[in-house]
């Protein structure tokens, strides 16, 4: 483990302005990210999907559980594994219930849905462990959807934004959207109701993911922020 250079109060004091400076700069850059982020236009869902959970069937509205926004994880689980995704389980670990409890006060869910049938979730060793609720999407064209399956003998394959012949345009293939069998990504999308319709207003994918493990950052991702 490399630790940070010892140095005097005084010469930590130098290097943390230094610091705040830098920190002072991309700060208005940041809000103006989360703002054009709630700009976003958004998509009215059409499609009724249909989820297996814990208590049964239950339709895309439903997961918001009376809340006006909805984060949906895509957790990586194929159906034809024996378990999670090790890093999407990870993820999970770090979504304890105060976390949640704070994105419910801002009137927003947070679910899971995975691909693998529901005897599968709940085989899993993380079944017990975390602390939302926890759906299958199997046999629904959701995760196809919302590019988070790749596989293009049953949806085109997109993957970030980018079609498979954009990424091949570009002259660096990506083993993932050549690859000849189904592919799990991980993901987050967002949703809000509204007059008796859901619409879709955000996504992020991979990287995307990996820092937003607060409630804050979660809500900066949605149509309404903090706000709600």
């Amino acid at each position: 483990m490399v630790l940070p250079q010892v140095v005097s109060r005084d010469q930590w004091l130098t290097a943390r302005r230094e610091l705040l400076a830098r920190e002072e700069q991309l700060s208005p850059q940041h809000a103006a990210l989360v703002a054009a982020r709630r700009r976003l236009p958004m998509v009215r869902i059409e499609k009724d999907y249909v989820f297996e959970g814990a208590r049964g069937r239950a339709t895309l509205p439903e997961l918001f559980e009376g809340c006006r926004q909805l984060i949906v994880f895509h957790f990586m689980f194929d159906p034809a594994w024996d378990d999670a995704c090790p890093s999407c389980s990870a993820f999970s670990g770090r979504l304890h219930p105060g976390l949640l409890a704070a994105m419910r006060a801002r009137d927003t869910a947070f679910v899971a849905v995975s691909r693998a049938s529901l005897a599968k979730l709940q085989a899993s060793r993380g079944w017990q462990r975390w602390h939302f609720p926890w759906y299958s999407s199997f046999g629904s064209d959701f995760n196809y959807d919302f590019h988070v399956t790749l596989d293009e003998r049953v949806a085109p394959v997109m993957y970030n934004f980018e079609s498979k012949e954009e990424i091949l345009a570009a002259g660096s293939p990506i083993e993932l959207v050549v690859s000849e069998i189904p592919v799990e990504i991980v993901g987050l999308s967002c949703f809000i109701q509204d007059n008796g319709s859901v619409f879709h207003t955000y996504s992020t994918y991979d990287r995307g993911v990996e820092e937003l493990s607060q409630a804050d950052s979660l809500l900066e991702l949605t149509a309404l922020g903090g706000q709600a």
